[in-house]
């Protein structure tokens, strides 16, 4: 190795802060892989969803692909943090079910909605709004927001291996464990906990990678390539229509899907964060504007490239967990997603019984985090119960900070210590309640 190439290396360490992380290139490119092996599946899942709308599938695929790989090289590249970020579940399905077939709206002027809702994003960030909400937000719900995120991503693992069935009399059941890919989805668990425990930090990888093996020895795991190419794009790219939807009285579109992107986000760093150990206390949380604007600005492209709403994937706990611990992760799986923009179909091999326990032991990781809320101190211990139970039972990141966040709030007023509470704080409360009230007439 020459040695400017040394001095570009010892160069990209200091900025990435692998010594002050205790990180190599070696881990970090692992949990970058890792991540991206439990997000593959929006590559597929969203243009499933998005072609309701009468999109071009082909199109989506794209677009979900770029938009993936833009927020998260932008978010590791520039905010040097472990998160990824790709279209979002739910907000996707908002768009389709809700804005475009419930209201009648055209796919084109839904796409127009979200990039307003995107450039509303930027404006609040360059004004300073987003970091004094993020700043405001109570210390105490940290951990309870990683601890619910980490019980609502093993909800998802266990839902996805078909463990957890829904059932009409108990609401949640067990399902056929005799299933092929909840039996292969126990045996990845099975594979993922004893390599966890015997000390390997590629665990969750290799587990992933031993249970995708074993499907397709078993024929589980079946590939069926469909034509594809990069230049189908242009079937959805730069096809919204902003004009239309400024004129369509688009505030509550959009409201919404800035409402839960943010706060679902908020969310996702918070409990990414908190597990890294990127951040702690009541410490201002670093380089948080670069965060914010990384996210904005992956929103915007997302819409010009003809997808819904980017969002930050709790997903990146899987890198994290496998060790991941710098932008470096991110920016991997960034790249993955770039490569996926030519063979996208590839990853559609990728089956859910080796995601599955993936999600799973990360969620059980993230559990830890409970260990740091005062249980004895109502004021706290009631809030944090609520966020940590809201997030999974609700199936909503930002219903159960709002829900947490809201009996915060009205607690400290009840006991008559509302002067220790930030206006912010007040405020927000103030847009929950309305929210609960508007949700729940609809």
């Amino acid at each position: 190795m020459t040695a400017s190439s040394n001095t570009l290396r010892a160069r990209a360490e200091a900025y990435f802060r692998f010594a002050e992380l205790n990180t190599t290139w070696k881990t970090e490119i692992l949990a970058g892989l890792t991540t991206f092996l439990t997000m593959a599946y929006i590559i597929f899942v969203n243009p499933s969803i998005l072609q309701q709308a009468g999109m071009p599938a082909a199109g989506v695929t794209a677009a979900t692909c770029l938009a993936a790989a833009i927020g998260s090289l932008s978010m590791g590249l520039i905010a040097r943090y472990p998160i990824a970020l790709a279209p979002g579940m739910g907000l996707n399905a908002y768009f389709t079910f809700v804005v475009v077939k419930g209201m009648g709206l055209p796919w084109q002027t839904a796409l127009g909605a979200v990039f307003l809702s995107g450039l509303a994003f930027l404006l609040l960030t360059l004004l300073g709004v987003r970091q004094m909400i993020v700043n405001a937000l109570p210390r105490e719900l940290y951990a309870a927001t990683a601890a619910g995120v980490g019980l609502f991503i093993a909800l998802l693992g266990l839902k996805s291996a078909g463990i957890v069935v829904a059932n009409p009399a108990t609401l949640v059941g067990l399902g056929d464990l005799h299933a092929p890919v909840a039996a292969l989805s126990i045996f990845g668990l099975l594979v993922t906990a004893a390599l966890l425990a015997s000390g390997f930090r590629a665990a969750i990888l290799y587990g992933a990678l031993a249970t995708w093996a074993l499907a397709a020895l078993t024929g589980q795991a079946p590939f069926h390539p469909q034509s594809y190419s990069f230049q189908q794009i242009t079937g959805t790219a730069f096809q919204l229509d902003i004009k239309s939807a400024m004129s369509l009285g688009f505030v509550e579109i959009v409201f919404v899907f800035l409402f839960v992107d943010f706060f679902d986000n908020l969310g996702t760093l918070m409990a990414v964060g908190k597990k890294a150990g990127l951040f702690a206390g009541d410490e201002p949380v670093p380089r948080l504007s670069r965060i914010l604007y990384c996210d904005a600005v992956a929103t915007m492209t997302g819409a010009l490239a003809g997808t819904s709403t980017v969002v930050s994937y709790i997903e990146s706990s899987a890198g994290v967990a496998a060790g991941g611990r710098s932008g470096v992760t991110a920016a991997v799986t960034g790249l993955l997603f770039a490569a996926a923009l030519f063979v996208a179909p590839l990853a559609g091999a990728i089956p859910v019984a080796a995601t599955a326990p993936a999600l799973i032991i990360v969620g059980s990781l993230m559990m830890s985090s409970v260990k740091e809320i005062e249980w004895d101190n109502p004021e706290i211990s009631i809030p944090a119960f609520l966020t940590m139970t809201g997030i999974p039972l609700t199936f909503s990141i930002a219903n159960g900070l709002a829900l947490g966040f809201s009996a915060f709030t009205l607690i400290k007023v009840l006991r008559g210590k509302f002067r220790e509470i930030h206006w912010m704080v007040y405020a927000l409360t103030l847009l929950f309640i309305a929210r609960f009230a508007y949700l729940g007439g609809h």
